[in-house]
């Protein structure tokens, strides 16, 4: 029987009766932009994230392009990210005319390394190319970044940073929740992600009132006092209602579900623990669990063997920003960034939601360690 990667199946039959009962509601008042549901939403995201605004938008990524351009990050700013993560980090940079700066990552914790921004600081201001603008923090699978050296770093350094939480929403930080570590944070509610909708959205997280004016305005078109008052450049970027109903009743389970991922993690922890490299969480943070994502030799071959089992896996990353097409003018090519290179030829992610029983995950373990005795005996 084949294990599913996300199970969102099982999630949706937990609040089924709920969210027909919500979206009906929407059904029946119409307001489906900016309906009374996104209000409700936004107050209930604000809470948890411990933060005066919740600003809910259309997608994670432009929850990210939305801050830069409030903070009139553009030509001749550079902004310092960990090449190993997705492309949206990096290309909303290069979308408000920015230069990316790659910044190494930590081996163990995969998110980025705090000496090495400070290196990338300093070359920077060496160089005087570019005015160091930004920090973009990545909370990879699920664990917080080390909020409070990159922090340390950008007030030292005047350095707006914006935390990509994209994986990390419901995490928290030395006792402080994602959405409240940075000084704003954006979020993505893609269908995986462990608070998801049923399409495209995301969040915009602060406490500075100015700011989350300015993103109110730039998500509907750089409106001012009325529709058609348009103070700045802006994006059709709001959240629909549909999709805010989904996610209220998600929220509904949401502590539950992140009290199981912790579980099954522990378990995979438990399980894998002198098999292959496990993930490491540094002391103060409580990761969600976005991810399970290991490390071993031969991760082709043992992938392949695992998708014979019917065991689907995923790679988070194959390719380092620095190293893709797109932004490879803006990096300094092969072996400039050796551990995000490295990483991505080790890292492998198991099926992760909270409905992972534990024997499915020794069936996963055994099947790991199979994999790994047929690849020693080759």
């Amino acid at each position: 029987m084949n294990i599913p990667f996300v199970d969102l199946a099982e999630q949706q039959r937990r609040i089924r009766a709920d969210l027909d009962r919500r979206i009906a509601k929407v059904l029946d008042h119409g307001g489906y932009i900016l309906g009374p549901e996104v209000t409700e939403l936004e107050g209930a995201l604000a809470a948890i994230a411990g933060c005066r605004h919740a600003i809910t938008v259309s997608s994670g990524t432009d929850a990210l392009l939305m801050l830069l351009m409030a903070k009139g990050i553009g030509p001749g700013d550079g902004v310092f990210l960990p090449s190993f993560t997705f492309t949206a980090t990096a290309e909303v940079v290069l979308q408000c005319g920015a230069s990316p700066i790659f910044v190494e990552v930590d081996a163990q914790t995969f998110n980025m390394d705090p000496e090495c921004l400070a290196d990338a600081i300093a070359e920077t201001e060496r160089q005087g190319q570019l005015r160091a603008a930004a920090v973009m923090p990545v909370d990879l699978f699920g664990q917080p970044a080390d909020y409070q050296a990159i922090n340390k770093l950008a007030g030292a350094h005047g350095l707006f940073v914006l935390g990509d939480a994209a994986q990390s929403f419901g995490a928290s930080y030395q006792n402080r929740a994602v959405g409240s570590v940075a000084e704003a944070t954006a979020t993505s509610f893609y269908p995986a992600k462990p608070l998801g909708c049923y399409g495209d959205g995301g969040a915009i997280f602060t406490d500075d009132d100015e700011l989350a004016a300015t993103c109110i305005s730039l998500r509907a078109h750089g409106q001012g006092e009325g529709r058609y008052d348009i103070v700045r450049l802006g994006l059709n970027a709001r959240m629909d209602t549909l999709q805010a109903a989904v996610l209220l009743s998600k929220l509904t389970i949401f502590e539950d579900e992140i009290q199981r991922r912790r579980e099954v993690a522990e378990h995979y922890n438990k399980c894998l623990t002198g098999l292959v490299e496990t993930p490491v969480q540094l002391p103060g943070t409580a990761s969600i669990w976005a991810q399970y994502t290991i490390k071993l030799p031969h991760r082709d071959k043992i992938a392949a063997h695992l998708r014979e089992q019917g065991i689907p896996t995923q790679i988070y990353y194959p390719l380092p920003m620095h190293l893709q097409p797109a932004y490879a003018p803006y990096g300094n090519g092969v072996g400039s960034l050796p551990v995000s290179e490295q990483l991505c030829h080790e890292v492998l992610a198991l099926p992760m939601h909270p409905y992972l029983d534990e024997g499915t995950i020794e069936r996963i373990r055994d099947a790991l360690a199979e994999g790994l005795r047929m690849g020693q005996s080759r």
